[in-house]
Parts: structure tokens; sequence; C-alpha cells
């Protein structure tokens, strides 16, 4: 596995975005690994929609407490060594937002992490989460380093969002809980590697289809590729695909040389 390229998407339903150009965007960025969010289907759906992509083997992860809801998967040109799904914690495992993937130098992760919803009432939820998926993803740092993709739903610095002093506290995904976090994960040993290659770059991976956001450009980065400090040397690449459409995320992108 000498280069690897590496595609993150938030897809909003996998039956929808593959009735779009989803097959002809992913040929395009032509990834090594794809890692999804939010596919919105149970195992066996998302299966017959990744029938159309024979070249990868798709290792999927569903909601078991809602249909339609949620959902991760990792489709792989690469058998990896091993997979394992959730955390192993009742409390977090029911909604299908953790996918892990074992390879020779690496762990991967592909994350849905839950948003606080509406009025915030599910912020005390998604502190806990927080809390438990840094510890999860620390624990396998100690095994071997890790990469962690997908939708973080948070904007850790003002430079990530659109309207900060508008939102800081107010909405979903820019409280001070959420940032402070993210920014544990950060200081349990792992880098946000799109602003470690491009410190000052205004560039957003999700707006909402309301209000004609993503035309006018105003948007939120909240979906990440975190590495461990020890692979960051290897990291070629960090980008952001915001010219492919298909849902209310873009696509965004890791290069890695081993």
């Amino acid at each position: 596995m000498p280069d690897l390229n590496l595609v993150c998407w938030n897809v909003n339903g996998i039956r929808s975005i593959i009735k779009k150009d989803f097959l002809k965007d992913v040929k395009a960025m032509d990834p090594d690994i794809l890692c999804l969010q939010e596919t919105k289907a149970g195992v066996e759906e998302v299966k017959s929609a990744l029938e159309l992509m024979p070249a990868y083997k798709g290792y999927i992860n569903s909601s078991k407490a809602r249909q339609g809801y949620s959902g991760t998967a990792i489709l792989s040109k690469h058998e990896p060594i091993s997979v394992s799904y959730d955390m192993a914690i009742e409390d977090h495992d029911r909604e299908g937002r953790v996918v892990t993937s074992e390879f020779d130098n690496f762990f991967l992760v592909t994350v849905y992490t839950p948003n606080s919803g509406e009025g915030l009432k599910r912020l005390e939820y998604r502190q806990q989460w927080d809390e438990a998926f840094t510890k999860f993803v620390s624990g396998l740092n100690r095994r071997k380093p890790v990469i962690i993709c997908g939708d973080l739903n948070v904007a850790h610095q003002p430079i990530d969002i659109a309207r900060p002093k508008e939102n800081y506290n107010r909405s979903a995904g820019y409280t001070q809980v959420e940032i402070d976090g993210f920014q544990r994960l950060l200081d349990a040993g792992f880098i946000d590697s799109f602003r470690h290659f491009n410190p000052q770059e205004v560039k957003y991976t999700y707006w909402n289809y309301m209000f004609n956001a993503r035309a006018r450009n105003v948007g939120w980065r909240i979906d990440y590729f975190l590495v461990s400090k020890s692979l960051i040397d290897r990291v070629r690449e960090a980008t952001i695909y915001n010219e492919y459409y298909g849902s209310d995320h873009c696509p965004i992108g890791l290069k890695l040389q081993f």
C-alpha cells in the first residue's frame, strides 16, 4: 500500500445520491478507500446501492434505533486486517455511527457524530458521546496510528464557519461545549489535516439546503480527516472537494505515502 487516496463524504442518503452524479464523481476522485456517513439505509439497502461499485468491498453500519437514519460505511479496494462496528457502549451503539477498519500501518475510523439538535436538546448527550469517542480512538492510538474521518458536526474555529458570531452558543455544531470536545480530541494526539496544511484558507464542507446557502457559500467546515501525530509526515495532501454536489456536504480527501 505505497500511496493511498482516501475520500470521506456525508452523502445525506445513499439511495438518493446514487441517482445523481455520485458514481461519476467517485470515479473522478478515484479513492482507494471511500468512507460514507449518513447513508440513511439498512445494511442490505446500502449493499444493494453499492453493487454499482464492484471494485470496493463494503463494511456497513446502520441504525438499529430508527430506520432510514444515520449510518456509516467504509468501502475499500484493499482488504482490511479486521473491521469492527460501534464502540461497545450500549448508549452510543444504536445509531450505526462508527466503523473501524484495521490496516497494516493504521486504524481507519469513520464517524458520524451526533448533532446536538434543534434547540440544543441533545447537547448533553453529545458531550457524553465526545468523551466516549475520544477515549475509544485514544485506545486505538495506543496500538497503532489512527486516521479519523467523518462528519464531526462541529466547526472548530471562527474560520470554519461563515457566520461565527450569529451561531456561537446558539446553533448545534458551534457551541463552546462542542468546540471544547473537539479540542480535547486534538489534545489526545490528533491533527486536523486540512487546517495543518491550509492554516488561513476559508473553505467549507456543509451548506444548509435552505436559504440558497451553497450558492452564497454560507457554509460550515464540519467534515474532517484527523490523523495521529505520528502519521502527519506521511500526509501528502488534504483536500476539500467542493466542486462535487449531490449532498448538503461535499467530499473531502487525504493522500498519504507509505
